[in-house]
């Protein structure tokens, strides 16, 4: 291994390479998106720059050269190696502590190991194998399910299009490309891959496939959710992660605080949560973090002498000291049948993971009129929207205001990440149409992440809640049932000291944590 200037450049002299000193080389954004972090910090190796369709790659290890086509593979193009001291590799991957907790754990001794829901026919996956494995097609899905989990992604997609296959991450609910596009003829391959690893028919191609593998990391299980869905040019494929264990700890510890709510929300919040009986509504799209919310307000009001129980489609993560029941639909187990088992439990604390039909609605009322407390979700856009889906689903209208102690409607809006923030200026014509004060500018600050190595050069990094809460309080229930106009029933939250989701994400504007984009992209402009 090189470790100094001179080694580097006489190993460059006796390959017959250049040689870059890189003493002060600074990793862009741009540079950053040309390769996996996870493999620059396994191979300390870096990207220079793209001459052409050549990629530009230092290395510090000339036995890495017998590995390049993982990496050509990987990034889509030829790759022409340099050499460059060892110590000024590792000082640019060093910059950010992301980056120091990524090498720490990619120089561990790591193991992980792949394996079905029942536990048998296990595959073991190591770090060597991620280079020495015969087939470079199965190295790329299993290098890119390692850097998925080191980037923190919730999601990943492999999209099918006329000649070529992309695969992207979610991260921090958006979606990054992770490598240059995959040559089409590969496509098979890599599903077929994905496919063994979850069990499923590699001869159907014509019906959407469901399936599921695990991956044991250092003692670690994490759940793998696959879906394989038929498109014009093939098959695509999501893999969604679920990280059951890694956020134990953390959630031993979380509270609303820590999510995001502050202020008067966060106090009529916990004061609703505390009720010793009702339902607490949190609505909100898909992937606003509605569960997680639920999971803080049951740790926050857990204790020895209350029974909590969850029924959940899936099982995101493990809570102890709280029994936890999946939904299986195709053993006949949905959320209704599990909630009449549940009741016969004697519960205090009711967590049902989503309210979709109406018998799932009536039992989930009944429970919270007759002296449990029901923690649920529902699909909706904001507070006054629930009561609208509710009536819908056929419920009884004075049943459901009489159970309901208060709703709460989320997004997730993305941080700017605090080792690359930079002060920015925004336009009159941007604060105009985003509905706010022209001369705003005068008064706040504005902030942007400039991209690095411990954003992945988004500039974002973590995301906080932004929320709006509608207290039930008598007055409230009486123009419900009533069923007043929604002008009328916004008026009457506002008096309750309600603030709307537009405020709130402006008021996190104004703290400087996000951005104009970002806001605007969860709430309507009003």
């Amino acid at each position: 291994m090189v470790n100094t200037q001179q080694d580097a450049k006489s190993l460059a002299t006796q390959h017959g390479l250049p040689f870059r000193d890189l003493a002060h080389f600074v990793l862009s954004g741009d540079l950053l998106a040309l390769m996996p972090v996870d493999y620059m910090i396994r191979y300390t190796c870096l990207p220079l720059g793209v001459e052409g369709n050549q990629l530009l790659v230092a290395l510090a290890d000339p036995t890495l050269l017998d590995h390049l086509d993982e990496l050509e593979v990987l990034v889509g193009r030829r790759v022409t190696p340099v050499m460059a001291p060892k110590e000024h590799i590792q000082k640019v991957l060093k910059e950010s502590q992301s980056s120091r907790r990524v090498l720490q754990e990619a120089t561990s001794d790591f193991r992980m190991k792949f394996s079905d829901v029942s536990e048998e026919n296990d595959e073991v996956l190591d770090a060597s194998r991620l280079v020495n494995d015969g087939s470079p097609l199965v190295r790329l899905v299993d290098t890119t399910i390692y850097n998925a989990l080191e980037r923190r992604a919730s999601d990943i997609h492999i999209e099918t299009a006329a000649e070529q296959v992309c695969i992207k991450f979610r991260i921090d609910g958006v979606l990054y490309q992770a490598m240059e596009p995959i040559d089409k003829r590969h496509h098979v391959t890599i599903i077929s891959r994905i496919k063994v690893m979850s069990q499923l028919d590699i001869a159907e191609k014509r019906v959407p496939q469901d399936g599921r593998f695990k991956l044991r990391i250092k003692g670690r299980v994490i759940d793998f959710r696959v879906s394989i869905m038929p498109t014009i040019h093939g098959e695509d494929a999501v893999i969604r992660i679920l990280d059951k264990e890694s956020t134990t700890d953390h959630f031993t510890a979380l509270d609303l605080a820590v999510l995001g709510f502050d202020g008067n929300l966060l106090r009529d919040l916990r004061r609703v949560i505390r009720e010793p009986y009702g339902m607490v509504l949190v609505t909100g799209p898909t992937g606003s973090g509605k569960t997680t919310t639920l999971y803080a307000c049951l740790t926050e009001i857990q204790n020895s002498e209350d029974k909590i129980i969850t029924i959940e489609d899936p099982v995101e993560y493990q809570l102890g000291g709280v029994t936890q029941i999946p939904i299986n639909e195709k053993k006949g187990l949905t959320f209704a049948r599990g909630l009449r088992s549940i009741l016969r439990h004697d519960p205090d604390k009711i967590m049902v993971g989503e309210i979709r039909d109406t018998d799932t609605a009536q039992i989930a009322i009944q429970s919270a009129l007759t002296g449990h407390l029901v923690f649920t979700t529902v699909h909706a856009n904001n507070v006054i929207d629930v009561i609208g889906r509710f009536v819908n689903m056929g419920v009884d209208l004075y049943n459901f205001v009489s159970a309901l102690n208060g709703v709460v409607a989320q997004r997730l809006v993305r941080l700017i990440c605090s080792k690359c923030k930079e002060p920015t200026t925004l336009t009159t014509e941007q604060l105009e149409s985003s509905g706010l004060p022209a001369d705003l500018g005068r008064e706040v600050i504005f902030y942007q992440g400039r991209g690095c190595l411990a954003c992945h050069g988004t500039g974002y990094r973590g995301r906080t809640v932004i929320a709006e809460m509608l207290q039930v309080n008598d007055d409230v229930r009486q123009a419900i049932v009533e069923r007043r106009r929604i002008s009328e029933l916004k008026s009457l939250a506002v008096k309750s000291g309600m603030r709307f989701l537009r405020q709130a994400a402006v008021a996190k504007l104004r703290e400087g944590v996000t951005t104009l984009h970002e806001i605007n992209k969860v709430t309507f402009i009003e």
